[in-house]
């Protein structure tokens, strides 16, 4: 595949039914010096340099890395050239490239990890070098060996390997993994909208109840909560309970009247009416037709 001088990565190399997902890992090979690309991060990048040589330039800062070390790079425009330490030999690496959505939720999923921000002296850099230790480097051929498999890695082991990659980096460079741009990004205000949801997703509590709990009037938190979730803080809510009711219901067996007050509900009428509204049949309803039908 020709490289262009100009590209958006990773969405240059993925196929088109692939570009939905919101984690990559991606592996390149050559034995040709390429010149420099201007590039548009549209994810977080992991670059994982295997063989050869990588210079990285941002705006206000640039590195030259080997093999022995790798590169967390954050989101936006920067001008990447690789090369073969010697002659005959090969530029190889892999990627594992991430939304934003990613980072935030594995914050909000390990919040141990995270200390407090403003203990980070480095906040704002727009990437991080690593040097590989004997862990990294077995993580990094794991990689490896899981695409030259040729089968396509299903989201759940690229979400995986993203959090074996990040547990490991909080617990031996926390600092540095605050360094990261891209860490920061979101603002505040958004994780603090995030938190408060996910929190309390299954509590008995009001979106105005939520809002003051944000230090919010009630139409900022709806405005801030929709510019995160792409819908209304009582859609999200609603589907979010109903999805959790419905596994309830099936996987777990258990009875409509055992299940409203897990999810957030003060009576079974109202659950009930939440319930017909997402899925068009009661919660005994939809237990017996889906139990039914079942072989």
């Amino acid at each position: 595949m020709a490289i262009p001088d100009s590209y958006s990565f990773p969405y240059f190399l993925l196929a088109d039914n692939d570009r939905q997902d919101d984690i990559h890992i991606l592996s390149f090979q050559t034995g040709e010096t390429r010149s420099r690309s201007k590039i548009m991060l549209g994810h977080n990048l992991f670059s994982f340099l295997m063989e050869g040589e990588k210079r990285v330039y941002y705006a206000e800062k640039h590195a030259v890395i080997d093999n022995s070390q790798f590169l967390l790079l954050s989101a936006g425009n920067c001008i990447m050239s690789e090369k073969q330490i010697s002659d005959g030999g090969l530029y190889k690496s892999v990627m594992l490239s991430f939304e934003q959505n990613v980072l935030t939720g594995f914050f909000l999923k390990y919040p141990h990890v995270c200390p407090d921000r403003t203990e980070s002296s480095s906040a704002g850099e727009p990437f991080i070098v690593f040097n590989k230790d004997g862990f990294l480097r077995n993580f990094i051929d794991s990689l490896w060996l899981i695409l030259e498999g040729g089968k396509p890695l299903s989201m759940d082991m690229k979400r995986l390997k993203f959090e074996e990659l990040l547990l490991y980096i909080a617990e031996h460079y926390p600092q540095q993994l605050l360094s990261l741009r891209a860490a920061v990004h979101e603002s505040e205000e958004d994780m603090v909208i995030r938190k408060s949801a996910e929190t309390n997703l299954y509590n008995n509590v009001t979106v105005e109840e939520l809002a003051f709990l944000c230090n919010m009037s009630l139409s900022t938190y709806k405005r801030k909560f929709n510019k995160v979730y792409g819908m209304t803080p009582a859609k999200w809510f609603l589907q979010k309970r109903m999805e959790m009711a419905a596994t309830m219901l099936l996987a777990r067996g258990e009875k409509p009247s055992e299940v409203y007050h897990k999810i957030g509900y003060e009576n079974h009428s109202s659950f009930t009416q939440s319930f017909k509204q997402i899925y068009g049949l009661t919660p005994s309803e939809y237990q017996q037709q889906k139990l039914t039908v079942q072989p």
